[in-house]
This record gives structure tokens, sequence and C-alpha cells, in this order.
């Protein structure tokens, strides 16, 4: 099929396939063990190919999905060979994912804004929520690493007050990648500090403001209302803001995954998603499952440490990568 063709750099490739590597390893090897001894896609296969798609972090209603698609091209094609399934699961999970419009950028790129009323260049301001420990502040550093890269003027607000290290973590990635940051002491109203932020942004005449925030779930009406309080400020500086609200997940810790997004989704209006941590665990196919389930666009995946490791999402080399 016309889906696989080279989009994405080879330096980039090599570095998407190797922080796949543990994901397509184990589940090609749990496929050769689904499919031994058998010459044909039968109903045992089918079924052994659905354990390995759920044991495998894609979920279950992408799972079924997957199975309806191959058993309807068992049915029209009478016959299908064993050693043709890891062919065909890439033509059909990229065919279900190319049922969404995400996942098809290959750059960095943020969309033109209209002026503000004052005639002023409206910059675009990124909302970053996500429980702690899943490499938010990373993802922030590191993004603001390539939209600097893109020529972008980037500033970055620390509106998880709270805590303290968060702040400081934040501290260490402007530092290094030569943002200006915009902080308070530890307890301040993170929406005081996201106002400064953008009126910060808007007279440096900012591209890109990256505002971070607390990643407290335990009790989702007070991180609801935190949100919701955040957003309505920094309206008052920038009337559409924020233009986006990623939330960032950690893949290695796979159906946690899915359930973090279900509590944030429901805290708060998601528009973007970024899956982190790829490249330590072989749960990679949770951003098949989380692309298909949530029908929130996949923007970015961190396949590695470096700061060149956050790369954008595209479904199609992501797939190619995922079956090698």
């Amino acid at each position: 099929m016309s889906f696989f063709k080279k989009i994405f750099s080879s330096d980039k490739k090599e570095t998407l396939d190797k922080g796949l590597e543990k994901s397509s390893t184990s589940f090609l090897g749990k496929l050769s063990k689904a499919v031994a001894g058998k010459s044909k896609v039968d109903d045992d296969v089918l079924d052994n190919l659905e354990e390995v798609l759920v044991s495998s972090d894609v979920g279950v209603n992408t799972t079924l999905k997957v199975i309806e698609r191959i058993e309807a091209r068992v049915a029209k094609d009478k016959y299908l060979g064993t050693d043709e399934l890891n062919k065909i699961l890439r033509e059909e999970i990229a065919g279900l994912l190319s049922e969404t419009n995400s996942g098809e950028d290959t750059e960095y790129t943020i969309p033109e804004l209209p002026k503000q009323d004052n005639g002023n260049k409206t910059p675009y301001v990124l909302m970053v929520v996500g429980v702690n420990g899943v490499g938010k502040t990373t993802t922030i550093g590191k993004l603001a690493y390539q939209f600097k890269k893109k020529g972008l003027k980037v500033v970055l607000g620390a509106a998880d007050t709270f805590r303290a290290a968060a702040i400081d973590q934040l501290q260490v990635w402007a530092d290094r990648v030569d943002v200006p940051m915009v902080r308070q002491d530890m307890g301040s109203d993170p929406a005081s500090v996201a106002y400064d932020a953008l009126q910060s942004g808007v007279s440096q005449d900012a591209d890109v403001i990256i505002i971070d925030t607390a990643g407290r779930l335990h009790n989702k009406v007070n991180l609801m209302n935190e949100l919701t309080k955040v957003k309505r400020v920094m309206q008052k500086v920038v009337g559409d803001a924020p233009h986006d609200v990623l939330l960032v997940l950690d893949g290695s810790t796979g159906q946690n995954a899915f359930e973090q997004a279900k509590q944030f989704t429901a805290a708060t209006e998601v528009t973007s998603l970024a899956v982190t941590k790829l490249d330590g665990t072989a749960k990679g196919g949770v951003v098949i499952g989380i692309s298909d389930q949530f029908q929130i666009p996949v923007k970015y995946i961190g396949v590695g440490e470096g700061i060149e490791d956050l790369q954008v999402f595209n479904k199609f080399e992501f797939v190619d990568s995922f079956f090698k």
C-alpha cells in the first residue's frame, strides 16, 4: 500500500527505530509464537493475535478494531498466509490511524495566529499538563529547544508552584536552552505566574509561550478549578489562550497512561498528547491505542534521553518502526 514512504531523514528514522526497538522486538517475538506451526490466518491465529495486541498495550478496544479489519481481509481474500501477517498488520493499523487527522506532521511548527486587537503579534500559548514524573519538565525543555532552533522566540512560565523542585528543574532547562523563564516563589498562585509569563512574552514579542502546570491528580475537582483559573487569567492577556493544552503521558506505564489520559481529559480540555519514555520499555503499542481511543492527536513522542530525542509523532513512520 502507499502508506509507507520515506518521510523522516535517515538520522531521525534511526533514532525512532532504536527508541522503539524493545517494543518491536517484544511484539514480533510474541507474533512469531502466535503463528508458530500455522500456514494460514484462521480463528486460532486471530485469537492468539488478539492476545498479543492486548499484552502489547494496544488496548482492548483498538485491538478489537484491528482484529475486525483482518477478519474482513481474510473473508475478502479467502486465503491469507501467516507469512503476510506482519505486513497486513502494518497496513491495517496505519489505515486505522489514518482515520484521524493527527500524526501527519514531520516538523515542529506552530499555526499562524491572527494579530491582537492592538495590531501586535499573537504569541502561541501552550499549556502543559500531566502528573509528576511523566517527563513533563523535560518535554517542555526539549520543545523550547526545538522551537528556538526553528528561529522562534520562546518564553517559559513555571506555574507548577506546588513543588520547589519543579520550578528549579524548569530553570535548569531554561538556562540550558537559553530562553527566558518567568517564576515566582513556591506556593504562589499558579494563575498569577501564568499571567506574568504571558505579559512578559507579549512585551518581548515572543512567538511561543509554554506554561508548566502542577501535576496533582489526587483531587480532580481542585485540579479542574486550578487549570480553569489559569486559563481564565491568561485570557486577560491573550484572548484565546491557551491555543493548545498538551497532556504528557509516560509510555512506560502502559495501561496506566490510558487511565491518566481519562482523568486529565475529564479535568480539562486536552487538545494534544505527548507520550514519553518509549525507549526504555516494550509498551510502545500504547501510542497506537491512545491515538485511536481518545481521538486526541499524539503530537510528540519521547524515544531517548537526548535533547533531539523528542520527536514529532508521525503515525506512518511510527508504525513502520514498530513492525520492523
